[in-house]
Formats: C-alpha cells, sequence, structure tokens
C-alpha cells in the first residue's frame, strides 16, 4: 500500500481567470487576502448577514462566582425554520329577512372557491414548478405535515386554476417583440399525451417565453411569434418572401391581386384552394409569407434579428447564427493522421481568434475593423487544408457568411445562443423529472410557469414573492410584461 502512486495534481480549467497557486513559482501555497493566493475560489469571501431576529433569549452561565463584571452580551446567532399548520375557520354569520331571503358573510377574496389559503397553494405551486418536485412527494410531503388534500385537489392548484397567469404569460411575448432589438430563439422535445412534440422558446435578457406544440415546423414558429392573431396578410413583405423563397410567378400574382386579408386558417386554405395553389411546397411557401405579412401588419418589426444554432425553421426576417454552434462543426471532425489534426487545430484557433476580435468590435465598432473582419473570414474559410473533411466543413460555414457576421451591422446583437441554451435547460430538467404531459392544461400550465420565472428572475424578482403577490391578489408587484416593456435595453 505504501508503494502507491501519489494523488495527482489536477489543474484548473484554463477558462478559470486568476493564477493557480501551483502556477506561483516558489511554489508556495500561503498568501495573503487575494483569493488566487490563499487558494480559495473566487466569491467565497465570507459575506456580511443581515437578518431579521424574530426572537432573543437571554442565556446566563451557571454558578456566577460572587463579585464578578457583568461587560454585556456576546451575540451568537442561530438560523432556523417553523413549519406548521395554521387553519382558519370562518364563521359566517346568516340572517334570514323579513322578505324571507337568506343574507351570508361572504369570504375574504383570496380564498374563495378554495379550501387552501394563499400560502399553502403559493408553496405547492412552488415546489412543483420552481424546485421540480414531483406532484407524489408535494402530497406525501403535505399528509405527512397534517394537511388533508387529494390528488385531484393539488393537481387542480398546479395545473387548471391558473387562468390569470396565463393571462399574463400570453402577454410577455407582444411586450418583449415591442422593446427587443433582438430574440434568441431554440426547442426542444416535450412529448404530450403519447405523442413526440416539442417546445419552443423565444426570448432575450429581459423575457423567456416557452410554447409547447405538435410541430418544429417553420410555419409554427412564425405562428407562435403572431401570438393571439389568426389572420394571412398578403402584403410587400409577404410577397418579397414568397420570391425569395422561389414560388413561381404565376401563384405569386395570383396572391398578389386577390383578397389581401383571410381572417383565419379556414379562409386562407379555402383561398389558395380558388387561386388553384394546390402544390404543397407552394402551399408551404404562400402561407409562411402570409404569416410574415401578418407579423408586419400587426407591428412585428422587420429588423428585429432572430439568433439561433441554425435550425432551418429560424430562417426568417435577419437571421443571426450562433459562432459556437457552428465551431462545433470542426469539434466533430475525427483527424485520421497528425497532419489532419494539425489542420483541426489551426482552423479552430483561428476562428476563436475571429470571435475574439469581433467582441471587441461590438464594443468599438469601426469600418476599418468591419472591413478587416470580413476579409479575415473569407482567407479563413476559404483556405484549403491537406484535410479535404475539414476543407468542405469550412467551405459550409463560409456559406452562412452573412449570418455569422451579421454582427458587424448590428453590433448590438450576441454572437452566440447561450441565453436560450440556458433558459431552455429549465424546461429539459423539468421533463427529465416529471415526465411527459398528459392533459392540454397540464402542458399549458408547464409552458406558463416556466416563462413567468424565467422572466421574473431577468427581471429580479423572487419567484416566491411572485407568486405570493400574484396567489393573495395583492398584486403589488407590476405585470411582468408591463416591466418587460420598461426594462432597460
Amino acid at each position: 500500500m505504501k508503494k502507491l502512486p501519489k494523488r495527482p495534481k489536477i489543474r484548473p480549467s484554463v477558462l478559470e481567470k486568476g493564477k493557480h497557486k501551483d502556477d506561483d513559482a516558489s511554489g508556495s501555497t500561503s498568501g495573503g487576502s487575494d483569493s488566487s493566493s490563499s487558494g480559495k475560489r473566487p466569491g467565497s469571501k465570507k459575506r456580511k448577514k443581515q437578518l431579521t431576529i424574530h426572537e432573543t433569549k437571554v442565556l446566563k452561565p451557571e454558578d456566577i462566582p460572587p463579585g464578578s463584571r457583568f461587560l454585556g452580551y456576546q451575540d451568537y446567532l442561530v438560523q432556523g425554520l417553523r413549519i406548521s399548520q395554521h387553519n382558519i375557520r370562518y364563521r359566517r354569520a346568516r340572517y334570514l329577512t323579513t322578505d324571507g331571503i337568506y343574507l351570508t358573510a361572504g369570504l375574504p377574496e383570496e380564498v374563495q372557491g378554495t379550501h387552501f389559503d394563499p400560502t399553502l397553494r403559493t408553496y405547492i405551486l412552488y415546489q412543483y414548478h420552481h424546485q421540480r418536485v414531483t406532484q407524489p412527494l408535494i402530497l406525501q410531503q403535505l399528509t405527512e405535515w397534517g394537511f388533508d388534500i387529494s390528488k385531484g385537489e393539488l393537481s387542480l392548484i398546479i395545473s387548471e386554476e391558473n387562468n390569470s397567469f396565463h393571462d399574463e404569460k400570453n402577454a410577455l411575448l407582444p411586450a418583449g417583440l415591442a422593446s427587443a432589438g433582438y430574440l434568441n430563439v431554440d426547442d426542444t422535445g416535450a412529448r404530450h399525451a403519447g405523442k413526440n412534440g416539442y417546445c419552443t422558446h423565444v426570448g432575450n435578457e429581459r423575457f423567456a417565453y416557452f410554447k409547447s406544440t405538435d410541430s418544429k415546423s417553420r410555419i409554427n414558429f412564425l405562428e407562435i411569434l403572431r401570438g393571439h392573431h389568426t389572420d394571412y396578410v398578403i402584403n410587400d413583405h409577404a410577397l418579397e418572401y414568397m420570391k425569395v423563397q422561389k414560388l413561381p410567378q404565376s401563384p405569386r400574382e395570383l396572391l398578389s391581386q386577390g383578397e389581401k386579408i383571410l381572417a383565419d386558417s379556414s379562409q386562407w386554405q379555402n383561398h389558395l384552394t380558388a387561386l388553384r395553389v394546390i402544390q404543397q411546397r407552394h402551399i408551404r411557401i404562400a402561407t409562411e409569407g402570409a404569416l410574415i405579412g401578418s407579423l408586419v401588419h400587426h407591428g412585428f418589426p422587420p429588423e428585429l434579428v432572430i439568433v439561433s444554432d441554425d435550425a432551418g425553421q429560424f430562417d426568417v426576417f435577419l437571421h443571426a447564427l450562433c459562432w459556437i454552434h457552428a465551431e462545433r462543426t470542426l469539434q466533430r471532425i475525427l483527424p485520421l493522421t497528425d497532419v489532419h489534426a494539425k489542420a483541426v487545430d489551426w482552423a479552430r484557433e483561428q476562428i476563436w481568434q475571429l470571435y475574439k476580435d469581433l467582441k471587441a468590435y461590438k464594443q468599438e465598432p469601426t469600418e476599418g475593423r468591419k472591413h478587416e473582419i470580413s476579409k479575415r473570414f473569407d482567407e479563413i474559410f476559404l483556405t484549403k487544408t491537406e484535410f479535404q473533411t475539414l476543407n468542405l466543413a469550412l467551405n459550409r460555414l463560409h456559406k452562412n457568411k452573412d449570418e455569422l457576421l451579421l454582427v458587424l451591422e448590428r453590433p448590438d446583437i450576441p454572437l452566440h445562443n447561450n441565453l436560450s441554451e440556458r433558459d431552455i435547460r429549465e424546461y429539459v430538467i423539468k421533463r427529465r423529472i416529471s415526465g411527459s404531459t398528459r392533459s392540454d392544461e397540464g402542458r399549458r400550465s408547464r409552458d406558463t410557469f416556466a416563462s413567468l420565472k424565467k422572466t421574473a428572475k431577468k427581471l429580479g424578482i423572487a419567484f416566491w414573492d411572485y407568486l405570493l403577490d400574484r396567489v393573495s391578489l395583492k398584486n403589488q408587484i407590476p405585470p411582468l410584461p408591463q416591466l418587460v416593456a420598461k426594462a432597460p435595453p
């Protein structure tokens, strides 16, 4: 046992800022208050506690010798938690008038129609939608604490008695679109009622909006952006999209001469049939164009940038690609020789140097830098190496030049789609814990509370405070869509 190898020294990630203690030339592990010299991780400095004192108990030593001098108190703080039932019996006085009419005292508004007070309902919502505790575990916990609540009553609180939350969530998207210069978008699987489905995320630093559907097509994405509107509009934006997507001239001319606004999908389908637009590809392109026309008609800003990971359904309006997803194309390449490996390493190094320069350009954009970065982009992605697989990958990325370098025209947009990836990870974790949804109300509630939770966090609002404020009907916290619209860019 004594001849076992020594424990290896694992160095920190190169992404960590600050110097590791093993990098010190002297090898010393002692140091002052700086975290790099003391070996403490960044942010581990002890913070000053500011806690409310609910109870004070005075303790005295036993057997105090005569003549001892009192020097005051030495405080010792103990944090605690009290979990107990608080049941209220409302005795509603009843009267019978001389006219034979019964009068009964009304209940407080926050408990009308329910036998559970706002704090208990808030706790249930918080545990399920924020702490990711499953319904069986919440039911077991409440039962062990002495509450009389059934599975059905628990399900009603979690999934079905949340119309006011749904209304607030539905207003998030219009508020976010009206005040945004760009959107991060992504989607993930969301199985529902035994069938495969998808959840789409739309958001930025101000808000997050989740919508689960059965499809992930471009039509579906445009319908999500359209929100509660149901019309299809033929205008210049719609016709221009159809032209770019190479819809034949004949159906384009017919659509430009017919009705301009169709109220719903039924009228739109009848309109296409009447114009003899019957090929599936033509119907798809025309429908996408009409949805874009509807969006612009209702105030959607055409200059708004959509930032995605290159999923085809998101390629509408001004489209920017995520650099991190683009670079992953090279990560997946398997070199066959040392020469191939060096070529891949060279390409990745050049890409990340260009990425670094783009970050600097965002801070201080100039025409000179723009021209230089565009030129270097061509040099990197048109380079012919000795590894043909790498050449093909670089060539594919070069075809996306306009979308990867849109930041040169719009320095306000991000270079990656990490925000959307982080936001949607919450939905993925919830899906792994609780599985798929079975009822439409359950799916709707999962989308709603994921949207409200993420938005509240972005606005600096504690989700518990938000839930309790809404469930108790105090509404002291302004509506989240209103705060999103007022949030600084």
